[in-house]
């Protein structure tokens, strides 16, 4: 008889420690980084599926969230502005579909949150009817790379938190006869960082063991991130696209990044993900003087793309807020809402069926500023269409 006879526990080891990993969304002690049980008959089948498609038809409602840098707050806010998260957290946007364009890393303290909250909401949404889908930013790619230029204090804090409760996992694992030994997560990191302050060793070491390609959290979480998405009329990428992109292919390059990250590939990046023209750094539509952007190469990339009319990105802070170049073809909406970044308050954008987008801005100036535009026949609270050098359509929340 061996001890996993004497201990029943251990047979089970593995699905108990799934549901303790996964049960307490507010354990206090973890910083909150838990998440509720998945459905076991819409884990596979809808939402985690439906993810890995590069293509998605018109939805009745479309809400795309810029860049969040490691803010759960400012991220909240933004969610609830497009009333798709209710007081209690828990999403309330019925069967509407949502993008988040990437940069959820670096910047702030609240990483692993955001990534657990915004897997909460995934399995939330699709019990609605919705889809939350988040994509790759410049970030994620880099923190995958070991690129920590941009990592807090508080984010290695947070890291070496999960990397506790991880470790805390195995050690359970390996007290049962008959379980396969866990692979030390940290196997291959070295102990200590050139030029590095002696007491961020350990966070950076954590850090490296989550996200490098097949660590726990690139799997869980930024695997089922797309590099490109396309919705309706609507291309999504974080920097930007190319001629050249396209003609790579979209789904090809979804697959191999998530192939990447998964550890399947070489270790560094795929090549469109790297430098100054590749599709998370790209800022060729993103200048906010309308007269710096190629209008004529993202007229030439529109036409490449079957059905699209407008490319949504993030990457580049738009002091202004929200607002579109190149007659409404090229559509910024990184707004800088980290107290990392510029702390600015949040906006989203919305697209209802094949209408023309709209702002949605928690900013009360523009309840006065642009009133005098708002036409007489529309409800309340509704303002006008993005325009370029002029006033950008809004809906003031309070």
């Amino acid at each position: 008889m061996d001890n996993t006879e004497k201990n029943p526990i251990c047979k089970d080891i593995p699905s108990l420690l799934s549901s303790f990993v996964d049960t307490f969304v507010d354990f206090s002690v973890s910083g909150g980084l838990f998440l509720p049980p998945v459905d076991p008959n819409q884990q596979t089948t809808s939402n985690e599926a439906s993810n890995f498609r590069t293509h998605y038809p018109t939805p009745n409602r479309l809400v795309a969230i810029g860049d969040l840098h490691g803010d759960l707050e400012k991220s909240k806010q933004a969610l609830r502005l497009a009333g798709l998260i209710d007081g209690s957290d828990r999403w309330s946007g019925g069967s509407a579909t949502v993008v988040q364009i990437g940069d959820v890393l670096d910047r702030g303290g609240e990483e692993l949150k955001i990534l657990y909250f915004l897997e909460k909401l995934k399995r939330e949404a699709v019990k609605s009817g919705g889809n939350l889908i988040t994509m790759n930013g410049n970030h994620e790619i880099m923190n995958v790379e070991g690129d920590f230029r941009y990592v807090t204090k508080l984010g290695l804090e947070e890291f070496t938190n999960w990397a506790y409760w991880y470790c805390l996992g195995d050690k359970m694992k390996a007290l049962c006869v008959g379980l396969e030994k866990p692979k030390d997560i940290f196997d291959g990191i070295p102990l200590s960082f050139k030029g590095v302050k002696q007491e961020c060793f350990h966070g950076i070491r954590a850090r490296i063991a989550a996200l490098r390609p097949n660590g726990p959290i690139a799997n869980k979480f930024l695997s089922k991130n797309l590099t490109v998405l396309v919705v309706g009329d609507s291309v999504f990428v974080h920097g930007g696209l190319l001629a050249e992109h396209v003609d790579y292919g979209l789904e090809r390059m979804n697959k191999e990044v998530r192939d990447w990250i998964n550890g399947l590939m070489q270790r560094s990046a795929p090549k469109y993900c790297r430098g100054r023209n590749a599709v998370v750094w790209l800022r060729k539509f993103s200048d906010e003087v309308p007269q710096n952007c190629d209008c004529s190469a993202l007229e030439h990339v529109l036409a490449t793309i079957p059905g699209v009319k407008r490319m949504i990105m993030g990457h580049t802070i738009q002091k202004a807020g929200i607002n579109g170049v190149c007659n409404n073809r090229a559509i910024r909406i990184d707004v800088g809402m980290s107290k990392g970044c510029i702390d600015g308050l949040p906006e989203v954008l919305e697209i209802h069926g094949n209408s023309d987008v709209r702002v949605l801005t928690s900013n009360s100036l523009y309840q006065n500023k642009y009133k005098s535009y708002v036409e007489d026949d529309r409800k309340k609270g509704l303002g006008l269409l993005i325009q370029e050098n002029g006033p950008k359509q809004v809906e003031v929340k309070a």
